[in-house]
């Protein structure tokens, strides 16, 4: 299906106004969402309220839903869209500060509590190297995919538990700490076992898989939740 005009209509929803926003964007070639709504704020309305920054899918500020889907704005082509009309709403599962951007101060303590960082017991070694410490190819693809995350909040956003249940740390949190417990120089298994194994930790994740659907880096929070599950049913043994 071909784009008959050469204008596309966004409809974005106003935090202010409380309905959607029409307006109406000259296309081109290669136009992305981003480059519509910078054109939109620029020229159309300055006070619509939008969060953006490397405008090459690698920082993860424009994550929005588009057409009722979590993506990032600046990765997703108005061509693929395939309509004349696109209606761009904030990420569901967070609190809208105005219009598109969303405060991610939730999203964040999640990430943090899962400790995202390498633990040792050789505390003196880690803060004051002597070497390296080495590492296999097959150690490093146990974890490598889940090393890609932006932090953009997709898959919090897409996440039905997270939406049930606001303590359930959410499929980004969680990949992240079996990213952690994976890695071969990593000691700190039993600390995050203690901070995601509760009533609102991983057994809430009901497998939905819609985390990994959204991913625009390509990495399987759903895979990685459910490897992290094996981890925890072996210290039960």
């Amino acid at each position: 299906m071909q784009i008959e005009s050469a204008k596309i209509a966004l409809h974005i929803l106003r935090s202010k106004q409380g309905r959607f926003q029409e307006f109406q964007i000259p296309i081109r070639r290669g136009m992305t969402v981003l480059d519509a709504l910078i054109y939109a704020k620029e020229r159309l309305d300055h006070s619509l309220g939008l969060r953006f920054s490397c405008r090459m899918a690698t920082c993860g500020s424009c994550g929005m839903k588009i057409n009722g889907r979590p993506m990032l704005a600046c990765y997703t082509q108005i061509s693929e869209l395939k309509s004349n009309s696109i209606k761009i709403e904030p990420l569901d599962n967070c609190a809208v500060i105005r219009d598109l951007v969303t405060d991610f101060t939730e999203f964040f303590e999640h990430h943090r509590s899962i400790a995202p960082y390498i633990i040792r017991k050789d505390i003196t070694e880690k803060e004051h190297p002597s070497k390296e410490y080495l590492q296999k190819p097959e150690d490093l693809e146990k974890y490598l995919q889940f090393s890609h995350c932006i932090k953009c909040g997709l898959c919090y956003s897409a996440c039905p538990t997270v939406a049930a249940d606001r303590e359930f740390p959410g499929p980004q949190a969680l990949a992240q700490a079996y990213r952690y417990i994976a890695d071969s120089r990593d000691r700190g298994l039993k600390e995050r076992m203690d901070r995601i194994d509760t009533a609102h930790g991983i057994a809430r994740c009901h497998f939905a898989g819609t985390c990994s659907s959204v991913c625009p880096k390509g990495i399987d929070p759903a895979q990685g939740i459910q490897l992290l599950r094996r981890y925890v049913l072996s210290l039960k043994r």
